[in-house]
């Protein structure tokens, strides 16, 4: 049941991906220092209600959210909307017309017992029966575009929305922006910040995750289902790499071990990372994919990258996330990852790169705004107000 207190009563729909649920987890983690309207103290939640898909991709996310809700004392209750197939990709049009009616009576119903103020959308399939029956209920509709090529969610709800916000200028309809259009920035968790001692900072989080502080790490990310294309890079490279003095971290994907390397000295494979942030101040350099989250975490952190798009998304809109951090990534196609890549990547990580390494770090100061967190928990509480 819904608490009887005086906050913040919020419904979100993010699921299918990591990518539709760590943006509401940043928003989360940000929330206890954020500045309400006015100047005032924080909102204050009180409510919260997840709707999610139910695929184990999400599995691991969505334990962070139990954590940090419990942490935070806010009464929470996550509703599964079974839109999208478990073993990944989009669901069918039979799928969907079979199971799009009763997840909008289930969500309006949740909402209802929770008193739900305002609705948050994070993209994903999820998004639609949740938005369109918060709508039912008069409830504000706010939207977060995180990628910088507008989704389905978004182009098709947006007209029924009263708030779209988006991450990256890219989706930003032309002379649009307003009270509804806002350009607001990716949300990144409070401690996505680079340390006052960048160079020391490193050497300390080398050694806590059990690598030499003195040679170069390379953090290689996958993004929350690992990424095939980068595991083969590394498994295939992995020896002329740690000969050339270069350690490797490297997330895989869940249920991807067999698809990383054998272990070697100074090569740890994990199939997730819990602790992204202590990873970016440890690396020299990353080697990921193009997923707006990742990358919204490497520029908060000034972490120098080479973004790797996934090749297969007919809107190429990793492509796009990662021209948003403009010299502060180098864009890498896939089918170019051959040896000659990887001795430059050597290059790029030691000594001969330092400089180039330094330039995209203070590309990177511009990319991210630090209080892009702050701007969506004002409008999360001015509409609810207004409700």
């Amino acid at each position: 049941m819904a608490s009887q207190g005086g906050g913040l009563r919020l419904a979100i729909a993010g699921g299918g991906t990591g990518g539709h649920v760590v943006p509401g987890l940043h928003l989360l983690d940000s929330l206890q220092e954020v500045i309400g309207r006015a100047g005032g103290p924080a909102p204050h939640l009180d409510d919260l209600l997840w709707f999610h898909s139910g695929r184990r991709a999400e599995e691991r996310c969505l334990k962070e959210l139990d954590r940090q809700v419990g942490s935070m004392g806010v009464d929470l209750e996550r509703v599964i909307l079974p839109l999208e197939p478990d073993g990944g990709g989009a669901p069918s049009l039979v799928r969907l017309s079979q199971r799009m009616v009763p997840s909008f009576f289930n969500a309006r119903k949740a909402m209802r017992e929770h008193r739900s103020q305002v609705f948050l959308g994070l993209g994903g399939y999820t998004t639609a029966p949740a938005a369109l029956a918060a709508r039912a209920l008069g409830i504000p509709v706010v939207l977060l575009e995180i990628n910088a090529t507008a989704g389905k969610a978004t182009r098709t709800l947006g007209p029924f929305s009263q708030r779209v916000l988006h991450a990256w200028r890219e989706t930003l309809p032309p002379d649009r922006e307003g009270e509804k259009h806002q350009l607001v920035g990716p949300p990144v968790a409070r401690r996505f910040a680079p340390p006052a001692d960048p160079d020391g900072a490193r050497r300390g989080a080398k050694d806590d995750l059990g690598f030499d502080p003195d040679r170069p790490l390379l953090l290689v990310l996958g993004g929350s289902q690992g990424a095939k294309g980068l595991n083969a890079f590394v498994r295939n490279h992995v020896s002329y790499l740690l000969g050339s003095g270069v350690q490797v971290l490297h997330q895989v994907g869940p249920g991807r071990r067999a698809e990383g390397a054998d272990s070697l000295d100074g090569y740890e494979a994990i199939e997730f990372m819990d602790d992204v942030y202590t990873a970016l101040v440890a690396a020299d350099g990353v080697l990921c994919r193009g997923g707006a989250s990742t990358l919204a975490e490497i520029g908060a952190m000034e972490t120098p990258a080479w973004v790797v798009p996934y090749p297969h998304h007919g809107d190429q809109h990793q492509v796009r996330n990662a021209r948003q951090l403009s010299g502060g990534v180098r864009i890498i196609e896939e089918q170019d990852l051959d040896h000659a890549r990887c001795e430059e990547l050597v290059r790029f990580l030691g000594a001969p790169g330092a400089e180039e390494r330094e330039r995209m770090r203070h590309h990177l100061r511009e990319a991210v705004p630090a209080d892009a967190a702050q701007r969506v928990w004002t409008e999360l509480e001015e509409l609810a107000l207004v409700r």
